[in-house]
């Protein structure tokens, strides 16, 4: 049973507070009336993105951190060709970075048909300072009234329900309602840096309805020095949690003040869960520069878990059964210092007990890290994780 469903009359007062706090700490005012709808898995997200790209009569916003290769990525890149031979205004932002895999031959045909593909901070253009500040945003915004974001990237890596390596775990979500803007605003602000042109006679700016009934707060964050709106938004979620702390993300390593907060969190008695990719990562140094935290995390209390059947993707968040964070932000200091990211925080008692029980299938598929065997681990498992702690602050 989740932390929701045993409040039957739900805690409204919990979720204005908790409103309040990131509202006015943030500085970023919440929606109301908005429709979410989490997907799982390539299986369930793709298809859901793609359907509202061939039904787009007027824009198509998109960009992601990875485009790379495989079927699924010709399926988008057709169907952006597609719609822009249709006289629909598509805009394509890719990184300089990230997408640097992609197919050449997708990049002619959707020049070809309209598309107007532009690329955030291109490496060899660039400072060795601004290479490190990567847009790792993922957005998709249809004739804006519906959007889609969360952690899938476009490539073959996404595609199926994470039944074998082959297939990663991720999470998106689709979004009806005002907090499409929020959402819209953080493709405006990276395409503003690429692009002469902000906005065409194509926009409408259209009025939102209220098709569902969630709150939802839009946080963007953006590169640069000093303490960002996502350190800030995990650190009050970090505060606020009463009951119950839950993670999942695809890249642990966040810097010490964090450890501590999460230390914190689990000796004030708050049950402090976090799920983290295992024998299948993309990224070892990483995993790696995690691992070197696990012993103070277990001496206070987290539960650590690692996801066995492929590569834990998802990036969330949900505390007390009340809210949950969702978007393309990572537990890592690349993503809370270095890269442009988005998220949601989301109020939502249903919403948020949707993503509780996808984290409880996830707990069956996972493994824990047990406390003594963790102390005993072999002297060169230690010291792979001191040697890179130089580089942390990077991965």
């Amino acid at each position: 049973m989740t932390l929701a469903e045993q409040r039957p009359g739900g805690d409204p007062a919990g979720i204005q507070r908790l409103r309040r706090r990131l509202e006015r700490l943030i500085g970023v005012a919440a929606t109301e009336g908005n429709e979410l709808v989490a997907l799982r898995n390539g299986d369930e997200i793709f298809p859901a993105m793609l359907e509202t790209v061939r039904a787009a009569e007027h824009t198509i916003d998109m960009m992601t951190f990875v485009y790379w290769r495989g079927q699924i990525a010709r399926d988008f890149a057709a169907a952006l060709a597609d719609r822009a031979r249709a006289g629909v205004r598509v805009r394509l932002l890719l990184d300089g970075f990230g997408a640097k895999e992609i197919e050449p031959d997708l990049l002619v045909a959707m020049d070809a048909a309209g598309v107007q593909v532009a690329w955030f901070r291109r490496p060899l253009w660039l400072s060795p300072f601004k290479q490190n500040h990567r847009c790792h945003r993922k957005a998709l915004i249809v004739d804006e009234h519906t959007a889609f974001t969360g952690g899938v990237g476009i490539a073959e890596e996404w595609c199926g329900d994470a039944r074998n390596p082959s297939e990663w775990r991720d999470t998106h979500v689709k979004v009806r309602g005002p907090a499409v803007d929020g959402i819209a605003a953080a493709f405006a602000q990276n395409w503003a840096e690429c692009h002469d042109e902000l906005y065409d006679d194509r926009d409408r700016f259209v009025e939102h309805t209220q098709p569902g009934t969630s709150i939802v707060q839009v946080v963007r964050g953006s590169a640069s020095f000093g303490w960002q709106d996502m350190q800030t938004l995990i650190r009050v979620m970090l505060t606020s949690a009463e009951h119950r702390f839950r993670l999942a993300t695809a890249y642990f390593a966040p810097d010490t003040y964090f450890i501590d907060l999460l230390c914190a969190t689990a000796r004030r008695g708050v049950t402090v869960e976090i799920l983290l990719p295992g024998p299948h990562t993309d990224q070892r140094a990483c995993q790696l520069a995690g691992q070197y935290h696990y012993t103070r995390l277990l001496e206070a209390g987290v539960e650590i878990r690692q996801y066995q059947p492929t590569m834990m993707h998802a990036k969330i968040i949900t505390v007390d059964g009340l809210a949950a964070l969702i978007g393309s932000t990572n537990f890592n200091r690349r993503s809370m210092e270095h890269d442009e990211e988005v998220m949601l925080a989301v109020l939502d008692e249903e919403f948020t007990a949707g993503l509780d029980r996808d984290f409880d299938t996830d707990l069956d598929r996972s493994v824990p890290i047990d406390p003594a065997r963790w102390k005993r681990r072999a002297t060169w498992q230690r010291v792979r994780e001191t040697s890179v702690w130089p580089i942390r602050r990077f991965l």
